[in-house]
Formats: structure tokens, C-alpha cells, sequence
């Protein structure tokens, strides 16, 4: 099997005039405020959006036909980490989160009449959306099947009754994409159904906003109130019973999205640190020719290609159509840990500097160490990584798991 790793000259081509906007046109911007409410929210966002798409850069995961390059996953990897050079890359481009996976999952599972209403303005920077699966323990978290918001089928539709937090993106958002049990216990590992619940509903309410380390998510997270919620037949996203299986549409490709964009910070945070390194001069020598910062810049060069890789192998499963959870767990598990080993190198490389508002590690910081419990913590991961392994070796020796 051979698996060629470089992009066409199409993707690279858009990846070139993605860095150049995202470093012209974003880093500015991300320079000048400490954060998108900082920077003056929605009006910010259109603008950016507005200048992604004069330059040509806008929703390259999107399909052309709704106003987007196309790209497969392989694609995306090439032009996200560009784009997460700067916090206010993706936001600007569109393929922030949640936006970006909930775009994703439209386009495989809604109806045609769903992609008109919902889609399409989606992917124009139209309106924001958010993704309500999680909820306070103990209910669906890192593990999905604790769900405990239920759906009843009454008249006409459906009643949504649940609470959920950690909702990215839910103040302001046009719609939720909202996750209930239609059937069975919590526990059990069918019975979700995915519903489409417009924000003027007046079942659907932001009870708080929740505060986090990491700022650069648009509008935070926040806990959702689904109180006797009624949807129409028509709010279901797929089909009844099946909320889980359409989950894996979204979760195994949103998880590898999010590591091409923490990939673009660790490049920003390493050139930092190489420039740091490169002209500081102590004890006699440039700060880059001491053992000890060669080691640490050597192993974050390391991580940033170890990361790509793994990556790129689970893009292109994911691309071949394969199921791809194991290697999206791994790729995930490790670039989440490598991009903040990176980060906090850079600071330690950068000393004073770096823990200074002189240059923005100490933002990075803040912003990548959630990444190891976002889209399930590393120990989960690492829990169904040995899981499978030892799954197939059992079954191998003729046994059953």
C-alpha cells in the first residue's frame, strides 16, 4: 500500500494564499485583541469572513456547490493547519468548531429541504450553529452513551426534555444540532436520535455561560436548557434510533480537523521559539547553540511531524471510506499531548518572554490544554486504543470479546 503524501497543486496552491491572508490579513487582528469577544464578535467574524472570501480562501471544506473548494479530508489537513496558524484562522475561513464538523455531518445525513434551510447559509457564514451532546455528569460526556436527554414522540413531532453543557457556540447560534434519547437507558448504546432545533424555540434556552481556560472558541461554551421542547417530524437529522451511528460522521473527522489546527499553532509557537532562540545570546553563546534548548527545539520539530503524520494516515482512511476509529484516537491522543508539549517548550525556550503579554504563548497555552479532554479525554482514548488491540488479538486465539 502506498500512500502519497503531498498535495496537488491545487490544495498547495490554496494553503499558500490561506498563510498569506491568515498572516496578513488575521494575525493583525489576533495581535490587536485578546480574544473574538475582544475583538467585537459577530461584526469581527463577517468581516474576516468577508475577506476570506475576496481572497479566495473561504470554506475550503465545503462543497463547491454550496460555496466551498471541495476538499477531502487529505486536502483539509494541508489548508487547516494554515489556517490555525493564527486563533482567528479558522473563524475567519469557516471551519472553526463547532461550524466546520456540523457542515461536515449536514452534507452526508440531512435532506435535501435540511440543506437548503440549515446548510447553506451555514456554510455562507449566514448564521453559526452548535452541537449539544454533552451534558453535566451524569449524563453523556466521554462516554456518549450516558445520554440522558429524551425525546417523546407526541402530535406532529417530538418533545425535547435534557440539560447540556460545555454547548460551543450555542449564544447566537441560528440552530442546534441536539442529541436525545428516543429509546432505551441511559447506558445503552442505541436509542439516540439527532434533532434540528432552531433558536427562537422557546423550549431551548442558555441558562450560563461557562467559564474556561481557552477564549478563542466564538461565543464560548455554555449549558443549554431543553425544556418541553417541541419539534416537528421534519427537525430530525437522519433517521429515528440512529443518533449514534450518525455520530461517527462527525466525530472521527472533527477530531482530526481540530488537529490540523492546533498544528498550525505549534508551527507559530516553534518559529517563536527558533527566533528567540536564534538571537538571545547568554553565557557566551546564542541561546540556540546550548545543548539543552537543541534538545527542545529538536523534539518539538519531532512532534509537529509526528502529529502531521498521524494525521494525514487517518485522513486518508477516513477518505478511503474506512471506519478509521482507531487511527483517528491515536492521531488524536497524540497530537493533543504533542501541541501542548510544543507550546510549553516554546515558553520555556522564550523564559520571561514568553510568560509575557510581549508575545502570545501564554495565550496558546491557555487555548491547547483543553484539546486533551475536547473530543474525548486522552485517557478515553487511550482506554478504547488498547481495547481494540486486545479485541484482536482475543478474537486471533478463537476467543470472543
Amino acid at each position: 500500500m502506498s500512500i502519497d503524501l503531498s498535495p496537488g497543486t491545487e490544495v498547495a496552491e490554496l494553503a499558500r494564499r490561506t498563510a498569506e491572508f491568515v498572516r496578513t490579513v488575521v494575525v493583525p487582528e489576533e495581535i490587536r485583541h485578546a480574544g473574538v469577544a475582544a475583538a467585537g464578535g459577530d461584526p469581527m467574524r463577517l468581516n474576516l469572513q468577508a475577506a476570506a472570501k475576496e481572497a479566495g480562501v473561504f470554506a475550503p471544506h465545503a462543497a463547491v456547490e454550496y460555496g466551498g473548494h471541495g476538499l477531502d479530508m487529505c486536502g483539509r489537513a494541508t489548508v487547516f493547519e494554515e489556517a490555525g496558524w493564527s486563533l482567528f484562522g479558522p473563524l475567519a475561513l469557516n471551519i472553526a468548531a463547532p461550524d466546520e464538523g456540523n457542515i461536515h455531518m449536514l452534507e452526508v445525513i440531512a435532506s435535501s429541504e435540511q440543506k437548503e434551510r440549515y446548510l447553506r447559509p451555514l456554510a455562507a457564514g449566514d448564521v453559526r450553529s452548535c452541537f449539544a451532546m454533552t451534558e453535566p455528569a451524569p449524563g453523556a460526556g466521554a462516554d456518549p452513551a450516558a445520554l440522558n436527554t429524551r425525546a417523546v414522540r407526541v402530535p406532529g413531532g417530538w418533545r425535547i426534555n435534557g440539560s447540556k453543557w460545555f454547548i460551543t457556540g450555542a449564544d447566537g447560534a441560528a440552530f442546534a444540532v441536539c442529541f436525545a434519547r428516543t429509546s432505551g437507558e441511559a447506558g445503552d448504546r442505541g436509542g439516540a436520535t439527532m434533532f434540528l432545533v432552531d433558536a427562537e424555540n422557546p423550549g431551548m434556552k442558555i441558562v450560563r455561560h461557562i467559564d474556561t481556560l481557552d477564549k478563542a472558541l466564538f461565543a464560548g461554551h455554555a449549558e443549554v436548557l431543553f425544556e418541553d421542547c417541541f419539534v416537528p417530524d421534519e427537525a430530525v437529522l437522519g433517521e429515528v434510533d440512529e443518533g449514534f451511528r450518525y455520530a461517527q460522521v462527525r466525530l472521527g473527522p472533527a477530531r482530526m480537523t481540530h488537529c490540523m489546527r492546533w498544528l498550525g499553532i505549534a508551527r507559530r509557537a516553534q518559529e517563536i521559539a527558533v527566533e528567540r532562540a536564534a538571537e538571545r545570546r547568554l553565557f557566551g553563546a546564542r541561546l540556540g547553540e546550548l545543548g539543552m534548548v537543541q534538545g527542545m527545539i529538536a523534539d518539538s520539530e519531532i512532534d509537529i511531524a509526528a502529529s502531521r503524520g498521524l494525521v494525514l494516515r487517518a485522513c486518508w482512511e477516513l477518505d478511503q471510506g474506512e471506519p478509521a476509529a482507531q487511527a483517528t484516537a491515536v492521531a488524536k491522543t497524540f497530537t493533543a499531548e504533542a501541541v501542548w508539549r510544543v507550546v510549553d517548550r516554546a515558553v520555556q525556550i522564550c523564559g520571561a518572554l514568553g510568560i509575557s503579554g510581549d508575545v502570545l504563548l501564554g495565550r496558546y497555552l491557555n487555548e491547547v490544554r483543553p484539546f486533551r479532554i475536547y473530543d474525548g479525554p486522552s485517557e478515553t482514548h487511550r482506554w478504547a486504543i488498547a481495547k481494540r488491540v486486545v479485541g484482536r488479538q482475543v478474537r486471533a486465539a478463537g476467543g470472543t470479546t
